[in-house]
């Protein structure tokens, strides 16, 4: 069995030109150039401490300045990066990396195994408040075996481990030779070292010239500029002004493929578009409310008018159509207002106010979908009022701590990554604050079957709980879309993890 196979990667890879006319660029990579980025998610609040980020400003940067164990191929499948090789005992609960030799961070201290096992014990550790630390719940022990071994110990199986090692979170950071890591430097083993550092503003990164890479990390500079009105984006790259913008409103994607400026990339992906319902808050902590908010939004318009048909619509779970363990008998939660009306009654009232908080920075059409939701919930006698709010601090101000609120979700590769991250019990990224005893035992069931056809029927029960009972209204599974000056060049295939290539444009992409 593959690797690819193993991890259950099978979502499309392949960066899709708008229109026929617009072709791949297949030039030879050549190096040079300052490359501009106008991102469409920053906050002021992320700093040099990847397990505090969110937005895709600070996932570019890890990228930009570090390297995983493993990372996503071209082609979505898992392949090695830090680590040149593993392998798993026969029930997959002990992984065995081996790091690749002649690796050096920014600061000139050369990789080892005290690295890797100082990083991951600091996500993990009791006290730690990272975002990875919900995906290394499982993790008994980490141990060095030399300095080019590491040894995962797992207290139970998990067949998709190694595709955890390649989240943005778990870039290998320096140890500061007491246990801990060198946070504060900002040192990492990636093609980039930082040169300028505003943190939700602007990062400027030069090219490593001691790059572990020889085919990799093309430009001499990497400017990371936040951008957070969709349509200035469109119009720094139009302009000039940038190089390339991402995270682009979709209302505007037939005339920008129209300019002879620029190409207009889409990438088929799972990222996808949430209302997010606190189970822990009134009135959400009535599951009868939920199942009326969600009967409550016409998913077809929203998509028609915020997408522009640039995806298709969720069934509130996090697993998308491309995913081997979708479920595809999964009835669609459809626009039904007197269905609304009826949970309303079953929860005793006869009418719902709520304030749904959104901003341009919670995803691209999260302002107008909001307002859509608006106008299709009155009918079932549920009164949404709109409160617009800043992007810039959206994700540390409002995100996590509103009763009802937008955002939108890169995809995972796999269907324990994406319910882990954001469903699992007392997940830092639980948006909803949802806990459901059964969807938790079956959870952690699902990560050690290694009977495929069991597995199956885990992850398919699993997403009817989050249907009928979780807190995320998942409105749409929306396409990446990048637009790009005609002078930036890439490969014919890129990932759909993330936008840019899943976020590796950095170093993977260069001017033609």
């Amino acid at each position: 069995m593959s690797r690819r196979t193993l991890l259950g990667t099978a979502m499309a890879a392949a960066a899709l030109p708008l229109f026929a006319g617009q072709s791949m660029a297949q030039d030879a990579p050549k190096k040079g150039g300052v490359l501009r980025v106008a991102m469409g998610q920053a906050n002021t609040a992320e700093g040099l401490d990847p397990g505090t980020y969110a937005t895709s400003l600070s996932i570019a940067f890890a990228f930009c300045r570090g390297n995983g164990l493993t990372e996503y191929g071209a082609q979505d499948e898992i392949v090695p990066e830090l680590a040149e090789s593993w392998e798993a005992s026969p029930d997959a609960r002990i992984w065995t990396f081996k790091l690749r030799s002649g690796v050096t961070f920014h600061n000139g201290k050369a990789l080892t195994s005290e690295d890797v096992v100082a990083t991951y014990n600091y996500h993990r550790g009791e006290a730690s408040t990272s975002g990875a630390k919900a995906l290394l719940s499982d993790l008994k022990d980490v141990r060095a075996d030399g300095d080019s071994t590491v040894i995962f110990e797992l207290a139970n199986g998990n067949a998709d481990f190694p595709a955890l090692t390649a989240g943005f979170a778990l870039i290998i950071l320096p140890s500061d030779g007491k246990g801990g890591v060198d946070i504060a430097s900002g040192a990492g083993t990636g093609g980039y070292r930082i040169q300028s550092f505003e943190p939700g503003v602007r990062i400027e990164l030069v090219r490593n010239p001691d790059y572990w890479k020889p085919d990799a990390a093309y430009f001499d500079e990497i400017h990371l500029i936040a951008v957070l009105d969709p349509a200035a984006r469109n119009n720094a790259v139009i302009s000039g002004q940038v190089d390339i913008s991402e995270r682009n409103d979709t209302s505007t994607l037939a005339l920008l493929a129209q300019d002879e400026r620029v190409i207009v990339d889409e990438t088929p992906s799972a990222a996808h578009n949430n209302f997010a319902m606190a189970c822990t808050m009134a009135p959400f902590t009535d599951a009868n409310i939920r199942l009326a908010m969600k009967y409550g939004v016409d998913r077809e318009d929203v998509l028609r008018k915020t997408q522009f048909g640039h995806g298709y619509v969720g069934n509130d779970h996090p697993i998308a159509r491309s995913n081997k363990f979708f479920n595809t008998e999964l009835e669609q939660t459809a626009y039904d207002p007197e269905k609304a009306r009826y949970y309303l009654k079953q929860a005793g009232l006869d009418s719902l106010d709520v304030e749904l908080i959104t901003s341009e920075g919670a995803g691209s059409g999260a302002v107008p979908a909001a307002e859509l939701f608006s106008a299709s919930a009155a009918a079932g006698g549920i009164n949404i009022t709109v409160k617009r709010v800043p992007g810039d601090g959206y994700f540390s101000d409002i995100w996590l701590k509103s009763p009802f609120a937008a955002s939108d979700w890169g995809g995972r590769p796999t269907a324990d990554l994406a319910f882990t991250v954001a469903y699992a019990k007392d997940a830092p990224w639980n948006e909803t604050h949802w806990q459901n005893a059964r969807f938790n035992e079956l959870l952690v069931a699902a990560r050690t079957e290694l009977d495929e056809p069991k597995r199956k029927a885990m992850y398919w029960e699993m997403q009817e709980i989050c249907n009928r009972d979780g807190g995320a209204i998942v409105l749409n599974f929306a396409n990446w879309i990048v637009v790009r000056a005609k002078k930036v060049a890439h490969a014919e295939a890129i990932s759909a993890q993330w936008p840019l290539d899943g976020y590796k444009a950095f170093e993977r992409w260069w001017f033609a």
